[in-house]
């Protein structure tokens, strides 16, 4: 028996902001490029893999804050959260070093203008970016959501961190059309209607997880609901089921059953 393919660590974000006109919650989403071996064409959140720069950037303190009392493991899924989100994005969770603020749209998009591209491009890295641009980064505006597991069996597996955060005022967010061909601020109902009605491919951890989302009414409640709150681990285990296939998560994980039919995983 071929064994597990061990899962990879990964992170992702979900960017919130108040749609005040409509009296719903907005979310940030980008669909995959369809040639993106890994949920090819899918409208997701921004996120990817932990990487070695990640880690490194746990070493200077003087890069991030809001860590106190995470350990290493913890403190690199957020990190990568941002950056991921800044590379897929160009919107960047930091502040100016000592200040409380979060770094001003204007100041953000001179950062993206002269580091994303590069960043991308793995022609420097987020330590360097973020020494050179005097920022630290926010940490402690990403609140935990969920974490997943690919089952096992999948061929490619992540471990993946989902959090939380307000976007930061006035920062739009705008894909590379390199891993990503669109990106678009709408409802968790607008996705999941265009889940239903063949518009977006949605992977099944990002409809449950926009499910969760819709019964929030606003950015303020989405983050309260979590803070401090438990997250269950969810490795769904896969079952073929009359032609098709079923899907068992912890029922105590919060996403309204423990049974799902699904046509995809991914």
């Amino acid at each position: 028996m071929a064994e597990a393919a061990a899962p990879r660590p990964a992170s992702t974000i979900l960017l919130l902001r108040d749609n005040a006109a409509r009296k719903e919650i907005e979310v940030f989403m980008m669909v995959r490029h369809y040639e993106i071996d890994f949920n090819s064409g899918a409208l997701v959140f921004p996120g990817g893999s932990v990487d070695a720069s990640d880690k490194e950037i746990i070493a200077r303190p003087e890069l991030y804050s809001g860590g106190e009392g995470l350990d290493a493991a913890d403190l690199s899924f957020r990190i990568a959260a941002v950056r991921e989100t800044f590379e897929e994005s160009g919107i960047l969770l930091a502040r100016p070093q000592g200040a409380t603020a979060l770094v001003d749209a204007k100041r953000a998009a001179e950062i993206e203008a002269g580091h994303r591209a590069a960043l991308c491009e793995s022609k420097t890295n987020f330590p360097k970016v973020l020494a050179d641009s005097g920022l630290s980064l926010a940490l402690d505006e990403l609140v935990p959501y969920a974490h997943w597991i690919t089952p096992e069996g999948m061929p490619k597996r992540f471990d993946t961190w989902f959090f939380v955060a307000s976007a930061p005022p006035a920062q739009l967010g705008a894909h590379d059309g390199k891993e990503s061909t669109d990106s678009i601020w709408l409802s968790p109902r607008e996705a999941l209607e265009g889940g239903e009605s063949g518009r977006f491919k949605l992977p099944f951890p990002t409809t449950r997880n926009l499910i969760r989302l819709g019964k929030q009414p606003n950015v303020q409640a989405a983050l309260d609901e979590m803070k401090g709150k438990p997250i269950v681990t969810v490795m769904p285990v896969m079952t073929k089921l009359n032609g098709g296939r079923q899907l068992r998560i912890p029922k105590e994980a919060g996403y309204d059953g423990e049974l799902f039919e699904v046509g995809a995983l991914g």
